[in-house]
C-alpha cells in the first residue's frame, strides 16, 4: 500500500440498531486517518468491506455518511471489497454512483 493511502475496515455486521455506535467510531477513525493521509500529501482514504456479512440499509447510510465526511475533509473515500449484495442494494436505492463515482464515468463512455 502506498504511503498516500490508508485502509480502514467495516465490521462484520452493520444493522440499523448498531448504526449510532458504528458511526461514532468510524467518524473518529476517518478524521484521524484523514489527518495522517493529509500529512503524507494523500487525498484518498480506503475502506474495506471485506468482513461485512450481515447488513441492512443502515450500511448504505454509514457509507454515505463516511463519503460525505471524507469530502468535507478534502479526501476521497474509495470502497474496497464490497459484497455484491451491498452493491445491488445501493443500485436499488439509487446511490451506487455516489459511493462508486467510477460507475458514472463508465456510463458516460458507453
Amino acid at each position: 500500500m502506498k504511503a498516500s493511502q490508508s485502509m480502514l475496515k467495516l465490521p462484520a455486521s452493520v444493522r440499523m440498531g448498531e448504526l449510532p455506535g458504528l458511526w461514532a467510531a468510524l467518524q473518529a477513525s476517518l478524521r484521524a486517518e484523514a489527518a495522517q493521509v493529509r500529512c503524507g500529501a494523500g487525498t484518498e482514504l480506503q475502506l474495506s468491506a471485506a468482513e461485512l456479512s450481515e447488513f441492512d440499509s443502515a450500511a448504505l447510510t454509514l457509507l454515505l455518511s463516511a463519503a460525505r465526511l471524507c469530502h468535507q475533509e478534502g479526501m476521497r473515500l474509495r470502497l474496497q471489497r464490497v459484497p455484491d449484495k451491498l452493491q445491488e442494494l445501493a443500485r436499488v436505492y439509487g446511490v451506487a454512483e455516489l459511493l462508486w463515482p467510477e460507475l458514472q464515468d463508465n456510463k458516460s463512455t458507453v
